[in-house]
């Protein structure tokens, strides 16, 4: 039995939201398989997962809206914990962004914007704000079923309450 079904909605790391459109039957190598055909909501893109992979690549169900506030806990504890050097924190923010989870999703945003408020950003790094703000607040809007502008003032209230300042997206 396959975890997932054809309508539902899931998360693939690093590129968000999706609709599983179809389940393909192929054969790969010899022998049958079968796929997931999933559609980005933010992009259109289309993305081919071999269903016995998928938790490799951390495909998943959105979140619960019951789920909502344990990930936005996080952002309201004033508390950030980054390395001071770029590499080890970029290599450290990457491998959070790559598990698709919103909870870590949320801390690299966190963090990001913490140090965003004391220094300029590398290039790459504001690229993966942009993009961890683009996957929370995706993703949030569609569980809460709200628009994204109603999610990212929530998120600018409460990283305020931490002192904490989202800057405008690019």
């Amino acid at each position: 039995m396959l975890p997932f079904k054809v309508g539902e909605k899931v998360v693939y790391p690093n590129h968000g939201v999706g609709v599983i459109e179809q389940i393909a039957h192929n054969t790969l190598n010899g022998r049958a398989e079968e796929f997931y055909l999933i559609r980005i909501l933010s992009n259109g893109l289309k993305v081919t997962v071999p269903c016995v992979n998928a938790d490799c690549v951390g495909l998943r169900r959105i979140i619960k809206g019951s789920d909502i506030p344990g990930v936005l806990s996080s952002l309201r504890n004033g508390r950030v914990e980054s390395p001071r050097d770029w590499k080890f924190r970029f290599k450290q923010n990457s491998e959070k962004m790559r598990t698709g989870l919103l909870e870590d999703v949320a801390e690299v945003l966190k963090s990001l914007v913490a140090l965003s408020n004391h220094k300029v950003l590398s290039f790459r790094e504001k690229k993966m704000l942009e993009r961890a703000r683009q996957l929370l607040v995706a993703e949030l809007a569609i569980v809460r079923n709200v628009n994204e502008t109603t999610i990212e003032q929530t998120l600018q209230k409460i990283l305020s309450k931490s002192g904490l300042h989202l800057p405008e997206a690019s």
